[in-house]
């Protein structure tokens, strides 16, 4: 009789799992999705998709700045990510003078393109499994460190066979908690230029209060260029450089979409964790996600004191705010959405099926005490758990701690060189300060250092609490911090000029930040017999989870590596709190929404009065959908997950009809569950990019660039 529940759950579990939930590996599309995909309206074959020696899809997607997406639409290198990836690298451009994040840019010739310094891109080569290749030398009586070992010299191993010498970067990633693995070629690129971005106004329009909400109306979208050496090569910088010629890029679609159409993403989905158990959930919205979502509004509401006075400030820490803003919303979403979808009790009964396979006699000895052990392990690290949290916002904020450990190293190499010494090193240690310092405001960072400081010692365990931390005396910390050899970027030049090694050791900010990396590594390595039982746990976990439902296709969870997630065009239920004017259907939105929510001179729904008398004058041109509106977002209920920002959304042909940039406030527990009855993806719309570039912004010798799909 238990066999027979068993095989009905699970039955039931697979039979309901839609084929929109997953982000999936490009190599197994063919074996897992092909059919499926094709049969839910896809018009392309997986080679089509994902090929080694062919042009294919995956040659117009690229990893933008490690930690977002963006896709190739222009055979002259063109790239389209969204404004909020490309956020920092506007403000990092911009000047109070030529406030490009404020007021908006656009190059009308190449010559004009402005240099992104530090950011690349990263086209993925080619992808290959190794699973078999690394299990075959591990088994389950290993002990961690040896299973370490293992892994860590067939890492090294891969990386050099297939590197050719430095030309690609190899990276190996295990997978389903770490009983699978796969290896990745990319290749980078360096030289990526902005070519155009919509004034602040368009581009973050709504700002945090709209943030993860539905219904949209943003211009989520910048506009870059890849540039390589005359052969192709990625290069540095160079005015020698040219425009790369992409082995595939996207074309444009004009054609628009309606509910049911066949919509699929591609892109690299940073970190779900939809295989935590109901103990880690728990935690996660009693401890953890609580204590992250104070820390950032306390380290918001002291950077917006400085940020509203001045506007270098704003423009020095605007991204920095930006990206604490929408962690603060996710975190404090997916709490409220975690109670509210009754994610933990979900959990629990797949739990409790497995451990009824779990009990069974061939399964006992291996699988049976692995839930009650990970149980055991937060129980244990709840206290801690709450300190990392408490700690990374710390870490994140307050600059002076991370200042005075990083240069403070430096600086104690540099005073202990001879002068020739010295001589070699003075500039690499000139241009660390320069770094650190370009956007440093000293009494914003004082302020940001108390509150901090303050907060951590009001909120953390002392037990698992740094002792340097909770020793400190708060009032006088600001003043610590502007006495130090690290207050400021001429206090740091003038030690470089005389630089003085009993200085550096007796600097009272210094010996702070040490006895915080010190107290840190040790608590590391307090927990690091405990935290490897837990790895090993949850290994096992997913193990037997997959071999209790062998008839599921189980999908990875993401981290970083290039996913494909597909769908459709999907609407999302109204909810009485929102306000759908203008909307028919609730899958798309207009410029005339955008234009019912604008308010004059306010920080987040301001507008140009340009795009108002273009949006009152019908002025839409080609960019119209044939209703005669201009959309500007849509609904898709596609899987995607942070990172996934800026991917494009592809039709049947993959034609480009979007930008991924959010998902909604219902479904933030996404990272753990799929909610396939809320869960949406937040796009905008191609057309509406286009039409702001094109007759908005005046740019329109951009989209001669593009093949639009009529």
């Amino acid at each position: 009789m238990k066999r027979i529940f068993l095989a009905l759950t699970f039955l039931l579990s697979f039979a309901q799992m839609r084929a929109d939930e997953g982000m999936w590996l490009l190599m197994l599309i063919k074996r897992l999705n092909g059919v499926d995909m094709q049969k839910e309206g896809l018009k392309l074959t997986p080679e089509e998709i994902y090929s080694v020696n062919n042009s294919s899809l995956k040659d117009a997607i690229v990893q933008f700045g490690g930690g977002c997406t963006a896709e190739v639409v222009s055979k002259e290198g063109l790239l389209f990510t969204n404004h909020h990836c490309g956020y920092g690298n506007i403000a990092a451009l911009s000047t109070p003078e030529k406030d490009y994040l404020t007021n908006g840019f656009w190059a009308m010739k190449r010559s004009e393109e402005l240099p992104a310094k530090g950011l690349s891109v990263r086209f993925l080569v080619r992808m290959d499994d190794a699973t078999q290749r690394i299990t075959s030398k591990l088994n389950n009586s290993m002990s961690l460190e040896d299973r370490k070992k293992v892994i860590d010299a067939e890492y090294k191993a891969i990386q050099a066979e297939n590197s050719e010498n430095g030309k690609y970067t190899v990276i190996v990633r295990d997978f389903f908690n770490g009983n699978e693995f796969y290896y990745f070629v990319y290749q980078d690129y360096k030289d990526v230029r902005l070519v155009g971005t919509p004034p602040n106004s368009l581009g973050k329009f709504g700002g945090d209060t709209d943030n993860w909400e539905w219904p949209r109306h943003t211009a989520d979208f910048s506009v870059f260029r890849i540039y390589s050496d005359a052969s192709g090569n990625p290069a540095e910088y160079s005015l020698n450089n040219v425009p790369l010629k992409p082995k595939h890029s996207l074309p444009v679609s004009l054609k628009g979409y309606k509910p049911g159409d066949f919509a699929m993403i591609m892109g690299y989905p940073g970190r779900t964790n939809r295989y935590l158990t109901s103990y880690g959930i728990k935690q996660m919205v009693e401890k953890d996600y609580p204590a992250w979502v104070e820390a950032s509004k306390v380290a918001m509401d002291v950077m917006k004191k400085y940020m509203d006075k001045d506007q270098a400030v704003k423009l020095g820490y605007a991204s920095q705010y930006a990206s604490v803003a929408n962690y603060w919303k996710n975190r404090q979403g997916t709490i409220d959405a975690v109670i509210k979808n009754g994610t933990i009790a979900d959990k629990q009964k797949v739990e409790q099926a497995y451990s009824q396979w779990a009990a069974m006699p061939d399964n006992n000895a291996t699988y049976f005490g692995v839930l009650p052990n990970i149980d055991a392990y937060y129980k244990q690290v709840s206290n801690r758990n709450v300190e990392r949290n408490y700690m990374s916002q710390l870490s994140r904020n307050a600059k002076y701690v991370s200042i005075a450990a990083s240069l403070g190293s430096m600086f104690k190499t540099y005073a202990d060189q001879d002068d020739n010494g010295k001589a070699q090193m003075k500039q690499k240690v000139t241009d660390a300060i320069n770094r650190v310092y370009e956007t440093f405001n000293p009494q914003l960072e004082g302020n940001m250092l108390t509150a901090m400081f303050n907060l951590y010692q009001l909120r953390v365990n002392k037990e698992v609490a740094s002792p340097t931390i909770m020793k400190t005396d708060i009032p006088s910390l600001a003043n610590v911090a502007f006495a130090s050899i690290f207050a400021n970027k001429d206090s740091a030049m003038k030690f470089l000029n005389n630089p003085d090694r009993l200085a550096i050791d007796a600097d009272p900010l210094k010996k702070i930040a040490d006895g915080i990396v010190t107290e840190q590594k040790l608590a590391g390595e307090t927990y690091e017999k405990v935290d490897d039982n837990f790895a090993n746990n949850t290994r096992l976990f997913l193990d037997g989870l997959r071999k209790s439902q062998p008839n599921k296709s189980f999908y990875p969870d993401a981290n970083s590596t290039m996913r494909l997630t597909y769908g459709s065009i999907d609407t999302l239920p109204k909810r009485a709190d929102r306000n759908y004017k203008g909307i028919k259907e609730n899958y798309y939105t207009t410029i005339d929404g955008m234009v019912a929510k604008y308010k004059k001179g306010d920080e987040e729904f301001d507008l140009p009065t340009k795009l108002i008398s273009q949006a009152k004058k019908k002025d839409f041109g080609q960019y119209a959908d044939k209703d005669g509106n201009l959309y500007v977002n849509f609904l898709s209920n596609n899987d995607i997950t942070g990172g996934n920002s800026g991917s494009p959304i592809l039709d049947a042909n993959g034609h480009l009809i979007g930008l991924a940039f959010d998902g909604n406030s219902e479904a933030l527990s996404g990272d753990i569950v799929f909610e396939p009855a809320l869960q949406r993806t937040i796009n905008v719309d191609a057309r509406f990019v286009l039409w702001v570039i094109d007759k908005f912004s005046g740019a329109g010798h951009l989209i001669s660039e593009m093949e639009l799909s009529k």
